[in-house]
């Protein structure tokens, strides 16, 4: 069976998570820090755990090989969201470098794990470059789309396309809005989930019309998020197989969409550890090898 890194859709057999207890720690970090990472409210210490045992159940039910990152001093709560410090590809991991002052330590903690269990590193993203995992997104196995916002910026794009258009990997830039400005957490996959071949959940709103006609013309059809379940992280969907999905619990018309379009949805409460740090599904996950 063959696997590759190159994918958001195919049937997912390995990832990497930091557990709620590795990043929020306790209930006296939680408070210190939630404020200045703009968070929308404290997030609470057992309820967050309790969130996340599910979340990673539903991985492990599924037969996902899971993998932790472990708890790390010198590191925020917002290392929960893993995806963001590093991007895999199957030439070895590329480790980001943060846009966000206040995750820089994250790439560096996550390739000490990478070099403790021999996973091989492609390359890194240098300063005054910026670029992070929530910001790109796998199309196919040779195409590999990447957000142009405030976390990820020209150079940091440069760079990626320096690593990987030698390996024959085209990149795809989307040029993304202002939108709430510098402090708000917008990524690209803010607003694209693919979750099949020719499927992806999108927030077309604040979606580049370039972009998206790109979409289009690779066979893409779209579930289309409203305003009001795009606050809610319904365009934040994690595929764990093609048109097998799981998504915040709370946003009935994306999930009855999916549904429609013959998908398979799991859900979870996400009230601590997704909505109130701005990080879904895709966010909490660093996912490794999907097989075909």
């Amino acid at each position: 069976m063959k696997t590759t890194h190159h994918s958001e859709y195919l049937k997912l057999k390995s990832v990497f998570l930091k557990p709620a207890r590795h990043a929020f720690v306790s209930e006296e970090l939680l408070m210190k820090q939630w404020s200045d990472l703009n968070y929308l409210s404290q997030p609470d210490y057992k309820k967050a755990l309790d969130e996340y045992k599910v979340f990673e159940k539903y991985l492990s039910d599924e037969g996902v090989e899971v993998y932790h990152f472990p708890m790390d001093d010198s590191l925020s709560i917002d290392a929960v969201y893993c995806r963001d410090a590093s991007i895999a590809t199957d030439f070895g991991m590329i480790l980001c470098n943060m846009g966000k002052s206040g995750r820089v330590k994250e790439p560096f903690s996550q390739f000490q794990m990478y070099k403790a269990t021999n996973i091989p590193i492609l390359g890194s993203i240098k300063s005054p470059g910026t670029l992070e995992g929530g910001d790109v997104a796998w199309l196919d196995e040779k195409t590999l789309a990447v957000g142009h916002t405030y976390r990820t910026n020209e150079e940091g794009i440069a760079q990626l396309k320096q690593l990987l258009e030698p390996k024959g990997v085209e990149i795809i830039v989307a040029e993304l809005p202002h939108y709430k400005g510098k402090e708000d957490v917008f990524h690209l996959m803010s607003i694209l989930s693919p979750i099949a071949s020719d499927l992806a959940v999108v927030y077309s709103p604040l979606m580049p019309i370039k972009f998206r006609n790109e979409l289009i013309n690779r066979g893409f059809s779209f579930v289309e998020v409203s305003d009001e379940e795009f606050i809610s992280m319904g365009c934040n969907v994690l595929a764990i197989a093609p048109r097998k999905c799981l998504m915040v619990e709370g946003n009935p018309n994306t999930k009855a969409l999916l549904l429609k379009a013959g998908c398979e949805v799991l859900t979870y409460k996400g009230a601590e550890i997704s909505l109130k740090g701005g990080g879904g599904p895709t966010c909490l996950t660093r996912p490794l090898l999907r097989m075909f």
